[in-house]
């Protein structure tokens, strides 16, 4: 058995903090799939496109598009990876142990086991979409901030490509890199359309939750939980709204518009 399934949470947590410059204290801090990200481009730098990803996650759909993007590294690479989504972002401390033991694996295996000394951690948390993770995860981070490989003047850590050649200009090889990205592109598709049927199966199983709960003996009395179940029942997307708009007059007296919604989460953010 890989040797990397019985590292413990201290190995992973120091490995993370060095590595990325931070102070995680839990493994259970990583169920965003953040740190993930930035593990992949600590190892292939600039592969992952910072401003898709949320290091300040914390509802379970800004945490999946965090998972969208780790995926789609995993598909450039050609790495096999079925990524239990559904799990991580519940923030388990088994099922985030195992992942990270797994990625501990998969970085030793292109370091040859070495460290990656140089990263600029801090400095790419902060092109994110929130900037840097806010509290004391990441306040002065696990060691002083790294110089970039371009102002250090040394090469970013990770793989190295080989030169390419006048001779890949030929036909014949243009032809084989072009059937290599069509294979390429073939399955980035299907891995996507995986990932797409897992996340309608993740929300399919909330609304069923919802369903049952609304069917449930003393619980289906309860005026609000019959406005619920119209909603989910209705036979059309105006319907439910109407209903909803309905709901929020009777019970909070006046109609919360999704502005309203947006409004309020950008003074939460500010605060």
């Amino acid at each position: 058995m890989d040797p990397h399934y019985f590292l413990s949470k201290a190995d992973l947590l120091g490995w993370i903090n060095e590595t990325l410059s931070m102070r995680l204290t839990k493994v259970e801090d990583t169920a965003n799939g953040a740190v993930a990200c930035q593990i992949m481009d600590a190892l292939h730098p600039g592969i992952v496109p910072f401003k898709k990803v949320d290091f300040n996650a914390k509802n379970e759909y800004d945490m999946i598009n965090n998972y969208k993007v780790l995926q789609e590294v995993f598909n450039k690479l050609g790495i096999a990876k079925h990524i239990e989504v559904a799990k991580l972002i519940k923030a388990k401390p088994l099922d985030n142990i195992e992942f990270m033991q797994w990625l501990k694996s998969y970085f030793d295996g292109v370091t040859n086991n070495s460290a990656i000394t140089d990263y600029d951690g801090p400095g790419k948390r902060v092109l994110c979409k929130t900037g840097d993770l806010k509290g004391p995860s990441t306040a002065g981070g696990g060691k002083p901030a790294m110089r970039s490989a371009a102002l250090s003047g040394s090469s970013p850590a990770g793989p190295r490509r080989p030169a390419v050649s006048a001779a890949n200009g030929s036909p014949a090889v243009r032809t084989v890199q072009a059937g290599g990205d069509l294979a390429g592109q073939l399955a980035e598709a299907r891995a996507n359309l995986d990932l797409v049927e897992k996340e309608k199966q993740f929300y399919y199983s909330k609304l069923r939750d919802v369903e049952l709960l609304c069917q449930t003996p003393t619980v289906n009395e309860i005026p609000i939980m019959k406005r619920v179940e119209a909603i989910l029942y209705a036979p059309t997307a105006e319907d439910g709204r109407q209903i909803l708009m309905d709901t929020q007059q009777e019970f909070a007296g006046r109609v919360f518009l999704e502005e309203d919604e947006a409004a309020a989460q950008a003074q939460a953010d500010d605060a």
